[in-house]
């Protein structure tokens, strides 16, 4: 792997051997590594998604919209970039998609235990959402309908693209080839760990996309049926509309992401997290857990909102909520460089693009803010105990969110290119000072904190012509 070195060099005088000169050794400068994606591509995809959603406010109005307009809206974001990104970025040729197809090693056998290894899979997340009561209600009935609709189409076509990457595969024996092998009986080259990886990925997307399909629905059912007329004249009408409308978009990348995870794309799932501790702090800010602990110990807004206190000062109003969005924007500007990668708890590919060029957690940051300014849990007007309470539960929210982000930071690590990415926002990073002020905060490069050890290398890991591939995922 090439390097740039720092050189350092004594010479001895000629005056005398005692002294030498030393030159001075040249300051650590990290380069920021190749993103996956492109922001242009998914930008101009988005624009074709909303145009689907103009489309289906004027024509469309038959459709069910958590439905049909859903997977309308979902396929006419996907597609542009799958086919984008195939024409300009060729995320095939990606060593971490690990295809060949120069290759001609087809094997009728290996693709055979392949798809009994998936079919398991799929098996298996059927069995989880016939077994716990909170897939039984009505909550999720427009998720199943649409799985119901498509998993026969799935399954069938599964047939043909294990047998097409099969053959281009450089490691054929992939996990779900572990899977079936484990199932037949078969021991050798079964690795338990590249099973529980596998069954991790799926516990990710079996989770995450009935939830986040579901918001979507709602997001774009409100988006489908609000009364333009009502922005004109009314701040609160704005504030409501972008408000949605911010969110639609975060769940539309989202939504996408969950679904798009194919190997054929370099989207494919490469790890999850493999810790409680990342698993638990991702999960307790979704329902149903959320419900659970912010009814019991995390309830900081149940106290009159941002509105309330500025209802009678319309300047005030308006400058409040008009930052409130900025900072969602924020929130969803980050989610939008994912493309079709998105995923929580998973490693897909380092983003190093948009926002993340500036910061490792933008949208972590942004959310949290915006928490205060929505819910100025310190305006309590009970008292000033009852305040400092509330604040206190709030800070205890961040707190989960920072632990988040670290054990993000402590999974990506796994991979080199995470490592040189954090080093290159370690110092170029707009919150780079923390890391001087407090160097418990800095990078911990496989821990979660920085142990006082863990110091900048006095040279980069790699250079930027050996990142110019895009490596792994990130969440």
């Amino acid at each position: 792997m090439k390097k740039i070195k720092n050189r350092s060099a004594g010479v001895a005088s000629s005056a005398s051997k005692a002294h030498k000169s030393v030159e001075p050794v040249a300051p650590n400068y990290v380069t920021c590594p190749a993103a996956p994606t492109s922001v242009w591509i998914n930008l101009f995809a988005l624009a074709m998604s909303l145009a689907a959603v103009v489309w289906l406010r004027e024509y469309g109005q038959e459709l069910a919209v958590k439905t049909q307009s859903l997977v309308i809206v979902a396929v006419a974001l996907a597609l542009p970039i799958i086919v984008l990104e195939w024409l300009f970025l060729k995320p095939y040729r990606n060593s971490s998609a690990g295809l060949d197809f120069r290759r001609k090693n087809h094997s009728l056998r290996r693709t055979a235990v392949k798809l009994l290894g998936f079919y398991l899979a799929v098996g298996s997340v059927a069995f989880v959402y016939w077994l716990f009561p909170e897939y039984h209600g009505s909550f999720y009935d427009n998720y199943f309908y649409v799985v119901r609709s498509v998993l026969p189409w799935w399954m069938l076509l599964a047939v043909p693209y294990f047998y097409l990457l099969d053959g281009a595969m450089t490691q054929p024996k992939d996990s779900y080839w572990q899977l079936g092998s484990f199932l037949l009986g078969n021991r050798k080259g079964v690795s338990g760990k590249a099973i529980g990886q596998l069954y991790l990925g799926w516990l990710v997307k079996l989770f995450f996309l009935p939830l986040m399909f579901v918001y979507l629905g709602n997001n774009l059912n409100t988006l489908l049926n609000f009364d333009l007329d009502r922005l004109f004249g009314s701040f609160k009408a704005v504030f409501d509309f972008t408000f949605n409308f911010l969110f639609y978009i975060d769940l539309l990348f989202v939504t996408v992401g969950y679904v798009c995870t194919l190997r054929l794309f370099d989207s494919h799932i490469r790890t999850a997290e493999p810790s409680f501790l990342g698993w638990g702090v991702a999960l307790i800010g979704y329902q149903p857990f959320w419900s659970l602990f912010s009814g019991t110990y995390l309830k900081y807004d149940d106290a009159p909102a941002w509105g309330f206190w500025f209802w009678d000062t319309p300047m005030m109003y308006g400058a409040w909520g008009t930052v409130i969005l900025l900072l969602i924007a924020i929130y969803v500007w980050a989610s939008i460089p994912f493309g079709i990668r998105f995923s929580n708890l998973t490693h897909r590919g380092i983003l190093t693009n948009g926002p993340y060029r500036f910061t490792k957690h933008p949208a972590y940051i942004s959310k949290n803010i915006s928490w205060w300014m929505i819910s100025m849990p310190f305006m309590v007007s009970v008292s000033g105990p009852e305040a400092l309470r509330h604040s206190l539960l709030l800070l205890l929210v961040n707190f989960i969110y920072f632990m988040r982000a670290r054990t993000e930071e402590r999974h990506l690590s796994w991979d080199p290119t995470y490592v040189t990415y954090a080093r290159y926002i370690e110092q170029h990073g707009s919150f780079a000072f923390l890391g001087r002020w407090f160097p418990i905060l800095r990078f911990g490069n496989g821990r979660l904190f920085n142990q006082g050890d863990e110091v900048p290398p006095a040279e980069p890991l790699v250079s930027a012509a050996s990142t110019a591939q895009p490596s792994q995922a990130g969440a």
